[in-house]
C-alpha cells in the first residue's frame, strides 16, 4: 500500500522502520513529542504499547535480526521472510491482501494518474489512501513556515532522504488542492491558513510551469517564485507549449537556440517502432528547421534497450520477414544518427543498455549523467547486439591499434 505504487521505495513503511531501527523510530517520535508541545498533531507521536514492546523485546529490526519482519529457514533449507502478527506477537508467513483499487492501478505507469485512481477507490484500500493523504497534507501544511519557509524544500528533503518519486506538495497538486481541502474539511482534517489564503487568491497549485521554468508558491510573498538552480538545466516536459511533433511514444520540443529535443515515455525507456520513428522524425525536422538534436528523457532510466518482448514474439510466430524489417529499421536509424546533417547529442542516465547504449555509440556527442550504467547486455538473453554496437566495437578497437605496437604485431603474426 505504501511502496512503489505511491512512488515510495519498495521497503515502504514497516520495512523502512526495520532498516532504520525501531529503537531509532521510537527515540525520534519521543523527541518530537517532548520538544514540540505546541504541535497540533503531537498526539500522533505517542508510542503505542505494541511498539514499546518491540523495543523491550529488543526486536529492533535488521540490527537485531528481527523486527516487523524476520528471516527464517524453511524445512527445505530456503530462506523465508515472515511478518510479525501484532496481536499474537508471533511471526508467520506473509499473506498478500488483494484490493480491487490496487489491481486497477498497478498497470498504470504514470504515478500522477495512479494516485488519482488510488484515492478515488471505493474499497478499503481507497479509504486508506484518502486518510493517508489527508493526514499527510494536513501535517505538512502546518509545518510551513515552522521547518521551512519554502514548501519545495520539504518536497526535496523527502525525495532525497526517503527516495520518494514526488514530494507531498506535488502529490497534493496531483489530487487537486482545492478539491482535496474541501474533502479534508468534511472529514475533519484542518489545513493551515496560508493554504486557504492561497486558494482564496485564485492560486490553485503549489507548483506551476511558466516559460519552461518550474515555479513554487511562496506563502510569505503570496506569489510564485522560480526554483533555485532551475536555470542550470532544462526539463523537456516543462516545455509543453513548445511541442513540435509527437507520436504514441515520443515528443519533439523546440528547446530554443535552434535546437530540437526528443524524449520518449515507454516502459523502462525501451526502444520500439514508435521510438525509432521519433528519432527519424527528429533528425528530419532538425535538418530542415533546426541546427541540432538533443535526445534525452526524464524517466527513471534512459533506456533498457530494444523491445526484446516484441523480438521474442516475432521469433515465436516465425515472422522472420517482419523481424528482419525491424532489425533493419533499427540499424538504419542508428546509421542515420551517425551520418545526419546536424549534430546529434544524447544525454543518458540510469540504465542505458543494449539499444540505448548503441544509440549513444552512434551520436556525435554523448553527455552521460553521473551513475549512468551502460553496455551491450544482449548476450545475457542469448542475443547478439543488433543495432550496430558490435560494429562500433570493431571500429573503435581498430582506431586504437597502430602498426608498430606490440599488440598489433602479435595479432598480425597469429
Amino acid at each position: 500500500l505504501t511502496g512503489p505504487i505511491v512512488g515510495r521505495p519498495k521497503s515502504a513503511t514497516f520495512r523502512t522502520a526495520d532498516v532504520v531501527g525501531i529503537d531509532t523510530l521510537v527515540k525520534v517520535a519521543n523527541g518530537v513529542a517532548e520538544n514540540c508541545p505546541q504541535d497540533e498533531a503531537r498526539a500522533i507521536f505517542t508510542i503505542p504499547t505494541w511498539l514499546n514492546k518491540l523495543v523491550e523485546n529488543k526486536w529492533l529490526g535488521d540490527k537485531s535480526g528481527q523486527g516487523f519482519f524476520k528471516k527464517v529457514k524453511t524445512p527445505d533449507g530456503k530462506s523465508d521472510i515472515q511478518t510479525l502478527n501484532l496481536s499474537t506477537f508471533e511471526y508467520a508467513p506473509r499473506v498478500k491482501s488483494k484490493f480491487a483499487t490496487l489491481e486497477t492501478a498497478k498497470p498504470v505507469d504514470d504515478l500522477h494518474q495512479r494516485l488519482k485512481m488510488l484515492v478515488a477507490g471505493t474499497d478499503k484500500a481507497g479509504e486508506f489512501y484518502r486518510l493517508f493523504h489527508y493526514h499527510l497534507f494536513s501535517y505538512i501544511s502546518h509545518r510551513i513556515p515552522e521547518i521551512s519557509d519554502e514548501l519545495y524544500r520539504v518536497d526535496d528533503a523527502m525525495m532525497a532522504g526517503f527516495g520518494w518519486e514526488i514530494g507531498a506538495f506535488e502529490s497534493w497538486d496531483t489530487l487537486g488542492v482545492g478539491r482535496t481541502v474541501e474533502a479534508m474539511n468534511k472529514a475533519g482534517f484542518s489545513v493551515a491558513t496560508w493554504v486557504t489564503d492561497m486558494l482564496a487568491a485564485g492560486h490553485t497549485q503549489f507548483y506551476k510551469v511558466e516559460k519552461g521554468q518550474k515555479l513554487a508558491y511562496d506563502p510569505a510573498s503570496k506569489s510564485y517564485k522560480a526554483l533555485p538552480g532551475g536555470e542550470a538545466f532544462m526539463v523537456m516536459s516543462n516545455r509543453a507549449d513548445k511541442l513540435v511533433w509527437k507520436n504514441g511514444s515520443c515528443k519533439l520540443y523546440d528547446l530554443g537556440d535552434d535546437v530540437l529535443g526528443l524524449q520518449w515515455n515507454t516502459k523502462m525507456g525501451s526502444i520500439g517502432g514508435d521510438v525509432l520513428s521519433g528519432i527519424q522524425a527528429g533528425i528530419e525536422k532538425a535538418e530542415k528547421d533546426f541546427k541540432g538534436l538533443v535526445i534525452a528523457n526524464e524517466g527513471p532510466n534512459f533506456s533498457a534497450g530494444a523491445n526484446v518482448g516484441m523480438i521474442f514474439m516475432l521469433a515465436i510466430d516465425q515472422e522472420y520477414d517482419e523481424l528482419d524489417l525491424a532489425i533493419r529499421m533499427f540499424q538504419q536509424t542508428m546509421m542515420r544518427v551517425r551520418y545526419s546533417g546536424i549534430p546529434v547529442v544524447t544525454a543518458p542516465h540510469g540504465l542505458t543498455l543494449g539499444g540505448g547504449c548503441e544509440l549513444n555509440l552512434h551520436a556525435d556527442k554523448c553527455c552521460p549523467a553521473a551513475e549512468t550504467y551502460t553496455g551491450l547486455v544482449e548476450l545475457g538473453v542469448g542475443l547478439i547486439p543488433g543495432g550496430g554496437g558490435t560494429k562500433e566495437f570493431v571500429l573503435r578497437a581498430s582506431d586504437e591499434m597502430h602498426e608498430d605496437e606490440p599488440e598489433t604485431i602479435t595479432l598480425k603474426n597469429k
